[in-house]
Parts: C-alpha cells; structure tokens; sequence
C-alpha cells in the first residue's frame, strides 16, 4: 500500500479547517472520498453517510470519524467490520465503555483504531514533559476558556447528552496534563455549571491529584469573551513551566523556551500513516475517563439558559 486512501466521515468545521488541510500536507495519505449528510468537496466523490460510503464508495483503505461522538462508535465498528481503519477524533466516543468493542474488534481484524488527542501534537507539549521528567512538581493550574459562539457555533450536538459541552474544549487540556505529568492523575472534586435549558455543562471547576498527592486545579468556561485562555502553569523546584495557546507556547520563568505555529494535525496523520502499517492500534482513555469521573463526581449547579 502506497498510499493510505482515506475518506473523512462528517464533513463540518473541524474537517474543513484541519482535517482537509493536513491530509494534503501528508506524505503517504490521500483524501479520497467524503461522507456527510450536509456538505461535501468539489472534485470528491461525496455519500450521504457511512454505509453509502462502505457499499457504494471508491476503494479506501481508512476513514477518520469526524462526527459528532454521539454517533461515532456505530460508525466505527462499521467500517472495522468492513476491513478499514478507523481515526476517531476526540473524544474517542460519547462513553468510556462504548470503546472496548471497537479495540476488541480492531484487534480481531488486525486493523488500526487511532484515538487522537490532537492537543497532544502541539510543539510545546513534548519538551514539556521532557523539562518535568527530571524535576519536582509541586502544583499545577489549568485555565481553559473560550466562547462557545465562536468555536462552536450552531453545533447543538454539544450540549445534549454525550456532548460533553465545556469539556469537549476541556478534555484537550486534560490530554496535555495526562502526557507531561508522570503519574496518573483522578478526580477528587468537580463543580459543574449546567445551562438550565442544556444537558451538558458550560462551565466546570476540578480538582485533581495523583497518588503522590500532588494538587491539580482545572477550570474551563465557555462563557469567555475578549481574549482566549488554553493554559497550563506548573510550579516545580525549577520554577514555573507555562504552556499557553493550547501548548504552542512554552516558558519557564517567563523565558520563552517554544514558541512556534499549531501544527497538531499533520501530526496526527503522521502517526495515523505510521500505525496503518503494521494494524497497531493507539487508544489512550485517560483524558476521557477524567471527564466521566468528573460527571460521576460532580456538584451541579444550574445557570442561566444558553442561547446561541
């Protein structure tokens, strides 16, 4: 296999702006087909939805899954049952436990089954963990707002049941803190903010530890107007590590160590290409499973109606 032929499954924002993109700045992938029921691109053959794909597409070798997660995990078993690997983007599924099947039959199938954390390609993230690697954590914060108008608009998806509302932006910090730190991290407290005319919160306050006790504050907001906050600030025996602009950037002590431009999703197709070669699978939980504890462990408090 030359090329890997993939065809994108849900065609909205995310797709258009990142999907498409860097696919094309890929060597070794190829954007062959698109399955969405309310767009789709010029010069590609386009089907209504992912069986219409499967039945009637061109040949393809892979899909990634860019619906929302609600519907993602039948999606997934559907074209591992067909013979394709499947890129979930994140979050991997609408619950923890609709991935076992999908791992158990990617296994059986001997087909890759890659759920991305694309935050986890930002440039900074890896020196990050390097730079904590041989140091003494003491604390960590995390500030994660943004408004929800503008990174997510029209997407009613969000906050029904499974949309997981502010934590769909959240769970990506939650995937940069479970890379760098070097021990597990679980939920101790969280306070979530429910819209009264919403099933998924806009707001959440967490705290988090590991088993060496170390205290972790989160706080996400979608309700952030003006300028944007994706920080992580992280006090050691060395001094302050912040990483800001989702891990673009990256500073110890307000010396600037990495500042360079997103390039997340290439990276991820990368490793997508990388794991399609030998059917290994990369499917990390622990992002997710921080979100459903917080939802298990959480004070709700309901706010005032959403209105987009």
């Amino acid at each position: 296999m030359s090329e890997l032929r993939v065809a994108i499954v849900g065609f909205g924002k995310i797709a258009r702006d990142q999907h498409v993109p860097a696919i094309a700045a890929t060597d070794g992938v190829t954007l062959t087909a698109v399955a969405s029921r309310n767009a789709s691109l010029p010069g590609l053959p386009h089907f209504g939805s992912i069986e219409e794909l499967l039945r009637d597409g061109p040949e393809i070798d892979a899909v990634s899954l860019c619906t929302p997660p609600q519907v993602r995990s039948a999606q997934a078993l559907a074209a591992l049952d067909a013979g394709k690997h499947v890129m979930l983007e994140k979050p991997p599924g609408a619950a923890v436990t609709e991935l076992d099947p999908l791992i158990a039959l990617a296994a059986a199938k001997q087909r890759t089954l890659f759920a991305t954390w694309h935050s986890r390609y930002a440039p900074a993230v890896e020196p990050a963990r390097e730079w904590l690697a041989s140091r003494q954590i003491r604390s960590v914060r995390i500030d994660w707002k943004e408004d929800v108008r503008v990174w997510h608009p029209g997407q009613a998806w969000i906050w029904e049941p499974g949309g997981l509302g502010v934590f769909d932006p959240g769970i990506n910090a939650l995937s940069i803190l479970t890379r760098i730190l070097p021990e597990p991290v679980f939920v101790t407290e969280a306070e979530l903010s429910f819209p009264s005319n919403c099933q998924a919160p806009i707001a959440a306050n967490l705290s988090m530890s590991t088993a060496s006790d170390l205290p972790i504050a989160a706080e996400f907001d979608f309700r952030q107007t003006g300028p944007q906050s994706w920080d992580i600030r992280i006090e050691t025996d060395a001094g302050q590590l912040k990483l800001s602009l989702g891990g673009a950037r990256m500073t110890a002590d307000d010396q600037v160590m990495i500042d360079e431009k997103e390039r997340e999703y290439p990276g991820l197709y990368r490793r997508f290409v990388e794991l399609t070669k030998t059917g290994a699978s990369d499917v990390d939980l622990a992002p997710l499973r921080l979100v459903a504890d917080s939802f298990l462990l959480g004070r709700r408090t309901i706010v005032e109606p959403f209105e987009d």
